[in-house]
């Protein structure tokens, strides 16, 4: 006589245990593009890689939708967020996501690693959000903004970053 109540056990056992060692799905080639230029600017000054969190990912894909379609693609409020975080809005072109990750890092210029401060009257907030060495998750998101011609990106990291006093690597 077979036990029913063992095979369905064996059953759900075996499917749970193959279910738990299969891989991630793979990222969208908007999320490679996004990560792995964040991460060759993080290997550049030594800080470890960043890893894609697809739960980061989706916050920051409703926020985009949201600032694109209830406030005309404009710059997000990310002051009050529980992550770290930096935008940027193109107009005119199409922007990828290595152009948005190396227009941020381009701030490195300004940023002057002996003191932990910016050049004066210049800005390095966003590159150093990009390196900041406590951050180890990633999520960003960008939106097309059809008839004003321009297009909003936004990246999310985890934890935040970009503590005064505080060295970003």
């Amino acid at each position: 006589m077979v036990n029913h109540q063992l095979l369905l056990f064996l059953a759900v056992l075996t499917t749970f245990h193959v279910s738990s060692n299969s891989a991630p799905p793979p990222l969208s080639t908007t999320a490679t593009e996004f990560l792995q230029t964040h991460n060759q600017a993080r290997a550049a000054v030594g800080v470890e890689p960043l890893t894609w969190n697809e739960q980061i990912a989706n916050i920051t894909s409703k926020l985009v939708r949201y600032q694109r379609d209830k406030q005309a693609c404009q710059f997000a409020n990310l002051t009050a967020g529980k992550y770290g975080a930096n935008q940027l809005m193109a107009l005119g072109t199409t922007v990828t996501p290595r152009m948005v990750v190396e227009n941020w890092v381009k701030e490195k210029e300004f940023y002057n690693h002996s003191d932990n401060s910016c050049v004066p009257n210049h800005k390095c907030g966003v590159y150093t959000q990009v390196v900041w060495r406590k951050s180890v998750e990633l999520g960003c998101a960008q939106a097309s903004c059809g008839k004003e011609g321009f297009s909003l990106s936004i990246c999310f990291y985890n934890p935040p970053g970009n503590y005064v006093g505080e060295s970003p690597y």
